[in-house]
Formats: structure tokens, sequence, C-alpha cells
């Protein structure tokens, strides 16, 4: 299992299921305790559970600390997972004939609509891609853009994975940061994730930009300077928070005039701009390692209603053949026999009556 796996586990188990539901005797828990707890959470605002409020610095407080609270109340994606981590160990549990059947299964949780990833406009990804380059590691934002690679994969890569000569970077590893752990070297995500990528000139100028840059801030740091290997650094040459990662996004897009948009939504934005230029399906699975192309399919690629409606006229235009001639209207029917010279005919009639 992996690490942020686990300590998600251990999260959903201590904070909520234990505390609802640990005294309650394996035998003796009923669907309707799982119902009333999940009912219990999605009622509960997450902020006041968890005492997050309270954490802040007092300048930094802004509701349930203060007495208001700010109703943060947890997504059905949530509630879904919560859900989940018990299943899954009630399951083991009657594997191991502990209990006679998973009472959990019994429990439906709320779908929730569906996740809406809004990727970035061509437009709006040339008003980012200019402001990345007046931004510290705005490389690495750049290189999400033009890749398509995930916030672990970029803050792993190391210039020893980088191939100038051949013009191709090599995926090996990713940077999470894990709960007691903090930052942590994993394998990829997917076997098919451990993979080569080719480099496109302005890749290749955007890499050797900022092996420029980072080579100045080396000598700025001087004996401050940590050498990690690392291709994305802070100022002394240490390994990029993902967290830091994430908020500057948000500091990029206003910057940029642009939407706010996840880090993520980078990796959308790129399969999608790739399916919208006509590149094939298979093509971008393999380039964002995918093991699976209906996960491409389905939740990676989004047409936009111009390119939508691009595709009605151009099966307009194969419809449509040019020696068909002006349409011409059908005459209407004559109503109850008109114009027919005859009389109207009288509705047919049952010979059987109710009496």
């Amino acid at each position: 299992m992996r690490p942020n796996t686990l300590a998600n586990y251990r999260q959903a188990i201590e904070q909520h299921i234990i505390p609802a539901l640990g005294t309650k005797k394996l035998a003796k828990l009923t669907a309707k305790d799982i119902r009333s707890w999940l009912d219990r959470i999605a009622g509960q605002c997450r902020c006041c559970a968890r005492g997050i409020d309270v954490k802040r610095s007092p300048d930094k407080q802004r509701c349930c600390a203060l007495g208001t609270c700010c109703k943060l109340l947890p997504a059905p994606r949530r509630l879904q997972y919560y859900h989940g981590v018990l299943t899954s160990a009630l399951a083991h549990a009657v594997r191991e004939d502990m209990i006679p059947r998973n009472v959990a299964k019994q429990v439906q949780t709320p779908s929730g609509p569906p996740r809406r990833y809004e990727p970035f406009t061509l437009t709006e990804a040339h008003a980012f891609l200019k402001e990345t380059r007046r931004f510290h590691n705005g490389e690495l934002y750049e290189l999400a853009l033009r890749t398509g690679m995930r916030r672990g994969e970029l803050l792993g890569l190391r210039w020893s994975d980088i191939d100038f000569d051949n013009q191709r970077l090599t995926i090996r590893r990713t940077l999470q940061r894990i709960k007691g752990q903090g930052l942590v070297e994993m394998p990829t995500k997917t076997d098919t994730s451990d993979q080569r990528i080719p480099l496109s000139p302005p890749c290749i100028k955007v890499l050797k930009d900022h092996l420029r840059y980072q080579q100045a801030e080396q000598e700025r740091a001087g004996d401050r300077w940590k050498n990690s290997g690392y291709v994305f650094t802070t100022s002394h040459g240490t390994p990029l928070d993902p967290q830091h990662v994430t908020h500057n996004i948000k500091t990029l897009c206003d910057r940029a005039g642009v939407r706010q948009i996840r880090f993520h939504d980078l990796r959308h934005t790129c399969a999608t701009l790739l399916i919208e230029t006509g590149v094939p399906l298979i093509t971008v699975k393999e380039l964002l390692g995918h093991a699976n192309i209906a996960v491409t399919a389905n939740i990676y690629t989004h047409t936009r209603l111009p390119h939508q409606a691009d595709a009605l006229k151009q099966l307009d235009t194969q419809l449509d053949e040019p020696d068909r001639g002006p349409r011409k209207r059908r005459e209407a029917e004559p109503e109850n026999g008109a114009g027919t010279g005859g009389a109207e005919e009288p509705p047919p009639t049952s010979t059987n009556h109710i009496s």
C-alpha cells in the first residue's frame, strides 16, 4: 500500500470511524447504525469537527474559533470514501469469520453531482504561460501544461532524468508529503507512469533556462545551498513542498487574469488541447501514462462547445449534397376529406354496448 493511501485510511479511521462506532460490537453493528453515522457526518461542519480554525493563528481565525460556523460540510465523495474504508474493514472481518455478513454493503451513500473539470481554453493557456515566465519556478507550471505531468512527478524530477541530447525525460519517482513523515520519494502512480516523455524544443528551452537560473541561485546561496539534485527547488536547493506548489498556482492565475484552477487541471488542459488539435486518443493515453484508455476518454478529455459546433458543421457539409437543390415542402393533407370531392366518413362505431 502506498504511504499516502495508508495515511488517508488512518485519518478516516481515527477521526471518524472509531469515535462514532468504536464501542459497538461487530456482531451488533447494523445498517441503521452506519446510516445514522453517515447522516451525522453529512450535517457536521468539517472545520468544527476537526478544530481547523482553532489551530490557526489568532489573526487568521475566521469562523469556529470566533463562534461563527463556516458550514464547511463534507462533499458526497468524502462520505463515499469513509463508507468505503468501513466496508473494506468489515469485508476483512467476514473473511476472518468474525461476522457472517457485511452490513455496510446494505447502506447506500449519496453519489452527488459528478465532478466537473474546467480546463483552460487556448486563450487562457497563452495568458497563463506568459505569466509563468515571470514567476519563480514558473517553468514547473509550464512543463505541467506542455507535458501533462503530475505534480508529484515534476517535484520528483532530477537533472539526471533529463537527456538533453536525445530530447526526452524519464519519470522514475514522485515526491509526496506524508503526514508524520515529511517529504517522501515514492514510486510512480502506476507501472505505465514510469515512462519516457519526448521533449519538444520549447520544453528543452524552458529546462535549459531554468538550469541557468538555478545555477545562479546556487552561487547566491553559497554554503547554504543543499545539492538535492532536483530540477525544481527552493532558493537554497531543498525540495519544493507540494502544498507550496498548489498554493502558488492561485497567485499565478490571479496575475495572468485567468480563472482559478487546480494544479491537476493543467493536466486536464494538456489532454483536452491535444484532443482538440486532432491527436489520436491512444497517443494521449500513452503520453499521460494511463493504464486504461477509458480513463483518458472519460475523465481527461473535454470537448468544448465551439468544437462541438464545428463537428456538427462538418456533418452538415457531408449530409447536404450540392445537387439536392432547394428544399420543397410537401403540401398539407386535406382535413376532414375537404377537397377530395367526397363526404366525410363517419367514425367507426362498435356494435357492443355497455348497458
